[in-house]
């Protein structure tokens, strides 16, 4: 875009307020820019014309807290940014609300359970509601059928969507809220289901019977995304397995109650002190089972006895040495976490088939201690068990280690398998811009690290279901290979109640009939198709199809640090598989909101803000401006004196705001006149100061600008918010006795162009800054522009300023002026400081002492300087270097370094009289 090389601003002046303040200005705003449509998508066609934003759906689980408002705050500035340089903002809002968390708050709220054996109940009235945060064990809630329980989470889920939306708003994002979407509602759930239908008929997705991690809490498969490594304690027992000759040969082990499901001892193949007996047999304690002494790589030498049991399954690694050496499957823990009922077959010893009987139906707690006590009495534990604490796999949102259980799952191929996709992803990653480039590397290590396929299938009941029914035998058995399909026409669908073409109802679950696949989507299958929902992928009529032209791939992916491995990858690879190409461009990554101890705020730890509180207490500016201080990629302290200065300066904006549009339209009673037209020309800028303030301006806007493109919002707030204290500290009091046009206290009455001047560049200052803080201070820079541009519209559609026209309108002047001149008042003011009188105090006369390069510039300004600073006699200078140093010479200090000389220093000066003061007015 070519900037033009003036710009003559054309002001419609309301009335304004006898007073101002931030307080009511959400309800205000809020309300008039839902009425008008501000922030409405106009539905442009042309790609280049819209910059869309692929916004984080919130999980609906009860409440938000500060760091949401932390990170939808830095995507609302740049939204606000386009849409102010002519895009077409495409801002979407979602609700993710299908899922593990949606699932747990209903059970705890309405006290209730899901039991599949269950018909569904029109009727059904929650035995509870409101029991929030309470945490309620299985044998105290409600069984339900799987429908009743569907329908209380899109109750409860909409309730809590409702308060969402209110914080949103009051917040002030620039969302189209008439662009909403649900993760379970009809579009998504078609567009998953598509997804998912296509991916399987080009053999990206598949089953499999397999080991995975399974939380035996919640019943589920957890994939590798999902998984956090906690310290756990334990302990080692030292067991002894026996050689034919009887003689002991000791492992150590943390699980000994899986010591029925043991298929071999492993070592390292290098370990001198195993090699021995490597292909022998050895017999395991207790059971008296034969198992074999094999060499694997992944085995540790220096982990406890350097040999271990490989069970199936107690970790990873036994899944890994299972493959690898073709191993036998002796499985004994359930999905529930407990030890098999009945004996395997693999154990024949009576002794051995006793002591299984024992551990029977137990869980894993319980059966390590009665293995325990077995091995004890056998005297096949050697000493007492070793305390001792590992890194162990849990499920990010459960409580317990998580156990390997074989299951029949779904998989989704991202490289963990193919390496040809693998190097493709990581191609897509060095395509993607992060913001801030170093989180690229996290995306990188995740696609290197990947061990396996996305399991993407999870045993629940609120999601997306698999679009799969499976045909019967004559037994009844289902044939997985040959799952039956819908056509995408009458997507979605629900399989549980939705009938295959050519079966009927009746056919379901009966011999040669059919079944329904039970299982749902994990949520991130959803979420990772966030890109294609929101623009309307592969649905049907002329206006989709339009708006997905023009909306993918999109623009910009803003998230939390802590899901690339999963929402941003996942997205990666669906839109790599469907759509060959990235989701969007762009990728801002936010850093963690940190109690004022300087921990993660989480509502585990309950040291979470409610957001709605400090937006009561200081304004939704003031809350956005403390969002905005801080940098993408970095973890930010929850600050309430940050959000006060916040609220300083919006309230700051408003009052210098009015002042400025308040000189020359005051009646004799000093209360401001009506509404009035002005005409601000950059020609019109005459005098050095004046055009000083606009040199800077420039700068700032050029400055500002480009930090913004590059998306970093908060260096962007910091130059803007430097000048704008500037300009109201310096340039408004050095300059306001000029714009009024009064006589000076010599006497003097400035010229009208030289009034004008003024007034010219109040007003482009004060016109700028309303843009500039636009999209950090939505309401405050809503209420001033409404003064300047009534009926002009919002200013979160008005034009970016440009650098050029202001850069014109200081035709060669420096922003050191503003600078120099600034300093100098100052040091006027600080000659009354330290002599404790008032401000208005004359000076009668005045020695400043100033750098040599910067007294011709304080010349320029001489005028408006002795103005400010009441100074109605002589105004000479001396040499800086000079005085000081004459000063330092006389006190016996060494000479002034070339830092301390770039001071101005007031050399001496004489004050007259302090001003009498006004007796009070007695009051009514």
């Amino acid at each position: 875009m070519t900037e033009s090389q003036n710009i003559t601003v054309t002001a419609n002046l309301t009335p304004l307020p006898d007073k101002v303040g931030v307080d009511g200005l959400e309800a205000k705003w809020g309300e008039t820019w839902e009425d008008d449509g501000t922030y409405k998508f106009r539905g442009s066609k042309e790609r280049s014309d819209v910059y869309s934003i692929d916004t984080p759906p919130p999980t609906v689980s009860g409440s938000l807290h500060v760091g949401h408002v932390f990170s939808y705050t830095h995507t609302d500035i740049i939204a606000r940014f386009k849409r102010m340089n002519g895009y077409d903002v495409f801002y979407p809002m979602g609700w993710d609300d299908n899922g593990l968390p949606t699932e747990r708050r209903v059970q705890n709220y309405y006290g209730v359970r899901v039991d599949t054996s269950l018909k569904y109940d029109p009727d059904f009235v929650p035995p509870f509601e409101g029991t929030e945060g309470k945490k309620m064990s299985a044998k105290d809630q409600v069984p339900i059928s799987r429908k009743n329980f569907i329908e209380l989470c899109e109750k409860l889920t909409a309730q809590d969507e409702k308060q969402f939306e209110a914080l949103w708003r009051k917040l002030g994002l620039s969302i189209d809220w008439s662009q909403t979407y649900h993760t379970i509602g009809e579009h998504p759930q078609r567009v998953a289901q598509k997804a998912f239908l296509r991916n399987l008929a080009r053999g990206e997705a598949y089953q499999k019977e397999a080991p995975g991690l399974w939380d035996v809490t919640f019943q589920t498969a957890v994939a590798q995304a999902e998984l956090e490594s906690r310290e756990y304690p334990g302990f080692y027992h030292k067991i002894a397995f026996h050689q034919e000759d009887g003689t002991p040969l000791y492992i150590e082990t943390t699980r000994p109650e899986l010591l029925a499901a043991c298929v071999a001892l492993i070592a390292h193949p290098d370990d001198e002190r195993y090699q021995p007996y490597f292909g022998k047999t050895v017999t395991s304690p207790l059971f008296n089972v034969a198992v074999p002494v094999l060499a694997h790589p992944a085995a540790e030498m220096d982990k406890g006895a350097g040999i271990a049991m490989c069970c199936t399954f107690g970790d990873v690694t036994d899944v890994e040495w299972w493959r690898d050496l073709k191993l036998p499957t002796r499985s004994i823990l359930q999905k529930n976490g407990r030890i098999v009922m009945d004996t395997p077959d693999w154990i024949t010893d009576e002794e051995g088939r006793r002591v299984f009987g024992e551990l029977a139906g137990k869980t894993t707690f319980s059966a390590r201690k009665a293995l325990v006590d077995e091995l004890r009495a056998s005297g096949d534990l050697d000493g007492e068990p070793v305390p001792t604490k590992r890194m162990t796999n849990f499920y990010e949102k459960g409580d317990k280690p998580l156990e390997i259980v074989t299951s029949r799952q779904w998989y989704l191929q991202n490289g963990g398998t193919n390496m040809e996709l693998r190097d493709e992803l990581l191609k897509r990653g060095q395509e993607l811009d992060f913001h801030p480039d170093f989180m690229r590397v996290r995306y990188d290590n995740w696609v290197n690290g990947l061990n396996g396929d996305w399991l993407i299938s999870r045993q629940r009941f609120f999601g997306v279901p698999f679009p799969l029914w499976y045909p019967l035998d004559a037994n009844g058995e289902p044939d997985y290979d040959h799952p039956i399909t819908p056509s995408e026409d009458i997507l979605p669908i629900d399989p549980t109640s939705d009938v295959p073409e050519g079966y009927t109802e009746d056919q379901r679950d009966q011999p040669n009939g059919f079944t329904a696949e039970q299982d749902i989507m994990d949520t991130w299958a959803t979420s990772s198709l966030t890109p294609q929902i929101v623009t309307r992928w592969a649905e049907p009529g002329q206006e989709n199809e339009d708006i997905f032209n023009a909306t993918f791939p999109m623009d910009l992916r803003p998230q939390g640090q802590d899901i690339i491995r999963t929402w941003l990858f996942s997205s990666v690879d669906r839109a790599d598989l469907e759509n060959h190409c990235l989701p969007w461009a762009n990728a801002t990554l936010s850093g963690w909101i940190l109690d004022p101890d300087h921990k993660k705020m989480s509502k585990s730890k309950g040291n979470v803000v409610v957001p709605a509180e400090p937006i009561e207490k200081y304004g939704a500016d003031a809350v956005r401006y403390w969002a905005a201080c801080a940098r993408l990629g970095l973890d930010a302290t929850y600050d309430e004196g940050q959000m006060k200065i916040g609220r300083r300066l919006a309230i700051k904006l408003l009052n210098a705001t009015k002042f400025a549009l308040a000189i020359g339209r005051e009646d004799e009673n000093h209360h401001v006149g009506e509404a009035a037209t002005a005409n601000w020309d950059p020609a019109d800028v005459t005098e050095p100061l004046d055009r000083a303030a606009m040199a800077k301006m420039a700068l700032v806007i050029r400055e500002a600008t480009n930090y913004l493109e590059n998306y970093e919002h908060s260096k962007a707030l910091e130059v803007i918010e430097s000048y704008f204290w500037q300009f109201c500290d310096d340039y408004i009091e050095l300059v306001k006795n000029r714009a009024y046009g009064t006589a000076d206290s010599t006497g003097n009455i400035p010229s009208e162009q030289a009034v004008k001047s003024a007034r010219t560049a109040l007003g482009l200052g004060l016109d700028a800054f309303a843009r500039l803080l636009a999209p950090f201070l939505p309401y405050a820079t809503e209420e001033v522009w409404s003064w300047m541009h009534a009926g002009e519209g919002s200013v979160h559609h008005a034009e970016w300023p440009k650098a050029l026209p202001y850069a014109n309108a200081a035709f060669r002047v420096s922003p050191d002026l503003l600078a120099n001149a600034g300093q100098a008042l100052a040091a006027l003011r600080g000659i009354k400081s330290k002599a404790k009188v008032s401000m208005k105090t004359p000076i009668l006369s005045v020695k400043l002492a100033v750098p040599d390069d910067v007294r011709e510039s304080i010349k320029a300004a001489i005028g408006d300087i002795a103005e400010a600073g009441r100074v109605i006699g002589d105004f000479t200078f001396e040499r800086a270097r000079e005085v000081v140093n004459e000063l330092r010479e006389s006190r016996g200090e060494e000479p002034a370094t070339e830092e301390e000389l770039e001071t101005i220093v007031v050399a001496d000066s004489e004050l007259g009289e302090p001003p009498a003061k006004k007796p009070k007015q007695p009051k009514n």
